[in-house]
């Protein structure tokens, strides 16, 4: 099963992309919108689990990712993982095509039993 991870932090990507790998997953990683977003329209995941806060300047670069995911590949369950979350930050995600939202931190097991409970797969 291959996995989409969008943050802007590297540590977290790292840990995200290790985990899920030593689980079998195949994992791609982005550190901006403009990369996750060329990775979405060329690509096919099952899952991509994304932070909504990608730059200092906008708490909301990856509800865009959520949209172009959304269009591009219906069928891609998405998960918002964000430290900045708000109740209005969670609908308007939801709205765009999330399929969750969790909140930073997040336990790794906690996230991949999220992960196959939206993809029904597990690695």
């Amino acid at each position: 099963m291959k996995l989409l991870i969008v943050d802007d932090e590297k540590p977290i990507v790292s840990a995200l992309r290790s985990y899920f790998e030593t689980k079998g997953y195949s994992v791609d990683a982005a550190t901006e919108r403009e990369e996750a977003e060329a990775l979405l329209v060329h690509g096919a995941y099952a899952c991509v689990i994304l932070d909504l806060k990608l730059t200092p300047l906008s708490n909301s670069d990856g509800l865009e990712i959520v949209r172009v995911c959304h269009e591009s590949n219906p069928s891609t369950r998405i998960i918002v993982l964000s430290a900045y979350g708000t109740p209005e930050l969670e609908a308007e995600a939801k709205a765009r095509g999330a399929d969750a939202f969790a909140k930073k931190p997040q336990a790794l097991a906690d996230l991949a039993q999220l992960v196959h409970a939206l993809t029904g797969v597990a690695a």
